[in-house]
């Protein structure tokens, strides 16, 4: 076969693989939006109509729609999994001054548009299951943005020493909806000093 012919083929065969590694980049990407639009929807319906919603009946009639920011793929990132040397149980304070407990279980160290971060990672003391975990944040959207009392995320440890954060999937305490409601507060370490603007914004605001 001619050298040129080779060249020729070499060509075609990157070209091939650059436009089935963007269509398969660009279906993953739908996929996650998809399912991320899922998973609002059902938080929707959850506060609208279910009978555990926090709302009480004259917000359900009132709400329309939860507000979030847009979906944003960066904020999903992989952390690695640091056990805390001095893992314990954490007298987490709630919000009307109650207390709960949590295992002070392990950090997740990662990188997030470039900065460096690190987010502890505890674990509710009645939890049967020792790959979820509970993540509870604050940033400097939370008081004007978000609400001030932080936000929370659900995790499943998916790796040996690592996890994944999506920070789209940020959702909003019951006491975020109805002061009635007791929530545990970010603890210092997950206060940061930088804006998380993925997952849910605070319900009465735009």
């Amino acid at each position: 076969m001619q050298k040129r012919n080779i060249l020729i083929i070499g060509i075609f065969v990157v070209v091939g693989l650059a436009f089935w590694y963007t269509l398969t980049r660009s279906t993953d990407e739908e996929i996650y939006v998809e399912n991320i639009q899922k998973e609002r929807e059902r938080q929707f319906r959850f506060l609208k109509f279910n009978l555990d919603s926090p709302l009480e009946d004259h917000q359900k009639s009132e709400l329309t729609s939860l507000s979030f920011y847009p979906i944003d793929m960066s904020y999903r990132v992989r952390a690695k999994m640091v056990p805390a040397e001095d893992r314990r149980m954490l007298e987490i304070p709630m919000t009307d001054g109650t207390v709960e407990k949590y295992l002070k279980h392990s950090y997740a160290e990662f990188q997030l548009n470039g900065q460096p971060l690190r987010l502890l990672l505890l674990q509710a003391a009645k939890e049967s299951d020792k790959r979820n975990f509970f993540l509870a944040f604050a940033d400097d959207t939370s008081g004007e943005e978000t609400y001030g009392g932080g936000r929370y995320i659900n995790l499943r440890q998916d790796g040996k020493n690592s996890i994944t954060i999506d920070f789209n999937m940020a959702y909003n305490p019951y006491c975020a909806y109805n002061p009635d409601y007791a929530c545990p507060l970010p603890p210092r370490e997950n206060i940061l000093e930088i804006p998380i603007r993925a997952g849910e914004k605070d319900y009465k605001k735009d």
